[in-house]
């Protein structure tokens, strides 16, 4: 086991890397950027660093900086938590070359998943069922017509390098197509610096539903269940849950094992999430996130399992400390995802906390690195904290988070809990019957 790990991270999953290494025994190193210097991970982590000023792109994003940071305090390993650098080939080959092991993937995966044409190209060789779309990328307008016109309208173009819904454009139709086409290519240059699209049926009324897989790195794969992410604002989740309210155990099983079978053809190392567009009861891949999700802690409560832990654990050498046959669903978990941003339009809104309390009682988890007096750095992503709760069924789920929101409080600050309290009176979301549309549509009618 290592001796100590150093988190390229900040936040919530900083800490939450620092609570697992310290449960295991295991020294931990928080980086931070001069913004983050009284930050609640840097409190928390045996030793702290800071790594630069407060822009990403000098700090976190800094691969040098994290070297160095990590050569420093004499690291063994990397946890790059979720997001920065998590899913850079470039920085995990650079760790490994510094003989430092990287609590993740090899390069190659990363590499492999990154490039979407390339995962789906790969997923379909392993037998994952993939979405009705074009053979690698579309550089032409004539050759973009012609495999719209072959899949039918409406499709959806895609930047190969793209997240997040940049480099993203619809069109229901040929008339629409070319404007599409052009802007996705356009968008996508101007994001990531490469203007290659692909393209894809658009499915009208799906749900987001993606598989946990964790792998041994030796061809041993196991599948922890699905997760409904289908809320979202802007191709952004706001609320996950597990098990998938519209998927039978029948159906999670033979998912599962079909992701799990990929991953262990692969040799694939760690946790990952194999992410669906799930429609009339067929899954149709989008994408491989080749790193721990934010919304990890549903899977976890209904598992019973700590997936960082078991992160830990795999880089270190030692084999998983569960197999396919020791996991079972144990009642269901929710996620809410709580911004610190300013209705209706989600406007960024950092701050100074003037009062903070976490709710509590049985199946609550709150995963924040708030305090009272903490000032939210205008520099980062606006997520403050993540609300779980675990109930022996899905109403009783409900019915905690309707209870724990009830007992948040986050002062000082604009906040999103009151989107969480309206939409628990919606019918929709208390029979658990939405498609990744039904968020934005509502946004409309009520918030808009």
């Amino acid at each position: 086991m290592f001796r100590k790990i150093l988190i390229a991270n900040r936040g919530e999953i900083a800490l939450r890397v620092v609570r697992a290494a310290r449960e295991m025994g295991v020294a931990s190193v928080a980086v931070h950027s001069t913004a983050d210097a009284d930050a609640m991970h840097v409190r928390m982590a045996d030793e702290a660093i800071c790594i630069g000023p407060p822009p990403s792109s000098d700090s976190y994003l800094s691969m040098a900086a994290v070297l160095s940071a990590a050569e420093i305090t004499g690291a063994e390993a990397i946890h790059p938590g979720y997001g920065f650098l998590s899913e850079n080939a470039n920085f995990v080959q650079a760790v490994e070359d510094h003989g430092i092991k990287f609590i993740g993937p090899s390069a190659e995966h990363i590499r492999m998943m990154g490039d979407k044409i390339t995962a789906k190209e790969t997923m379909h060789r392993l037998g994952v069922p993939c979405v009705p779309g074009s053979v690698g990328g579309v550089a032409h307008l004539e050759t973009a017509q012609i495999v719209a016109r072959d899949i039918g309208y409406p499709v959806i173009i895609k930047a190969t390098a793209g997240g997040g819904g940049r480099g993203m454009k619809l069109a229901r139709s040929e008339d629409e197509l070319e404007n599409a086409f052009r802007t996705a290519r356009s968008e996508a240059k101007a994001a990531f610096g490469n203007d290659e699209v692909y393209i894809e049926k658009y499915l009208g009324r799906p749900r987001h539903i993606e598989v946990q897989i964790f792998g041994d790195g030796k061809g041993g794969a196991v599948h922890l269940g699905e997760r409904d992410c289908s809320l979202q604002r802007r191709h952004q989740k706001v609320l996950e849950e597990a098990p998938g309210p519209a998927i039978d155990p029948e159906t999670r099983e033979r998912i599962g094992q079909t992701c799990a079978k990929a991953v262990a053809d692969l040799g694939y190392e760690g946790a990952g999430t194999i992410e669906f567009l799930y429609e009339d009861g067929e899954f149709y891949f989008i994408e491989m996130n080749t790193r721990l999700q934010v919304e990890h802690p549903v899977t976890e409560a209904v598992f019973g399992v700590d997936l960082v832990r078991e992160q830990i654990r795999v880089a270190a050498g030692l084999p998983m400390s569960f197999r396919q046959e020791d996991l079972r669903v144990n009642g269901h978990a929710i996620e809410v995802r709580i911004n610190a941003e300013k209705l209706p339009n989600f406007s960024p809104c950092p701050g100074k906390i003037t009062q903070y309390h976490a709710p509590g009682g049985l199946g609550i988890r709150m995963d924040s690195a708030l305090y009272d007096g903490y000032r939210i750095p205008p520099y980062y992503d606006s997520l403050i904290a993540k609300l779980i709760v675990h109930g022996r069924d899905r109403p009783e789920a409900l019915a905690r988070l309707k209870r724990a929101l009830g007992e948040l409080i986050v002062d000082g600050v604009d906040s999103t809990v009151p989107l969480f309290h309206a939409l628990l009176q919606e019918p929709a979301i208390l029979q658990g019957d939405y498609t990744i549309h039904w968020l934005e549509d509502w946004l409309k009618r009520n918030v808009g």
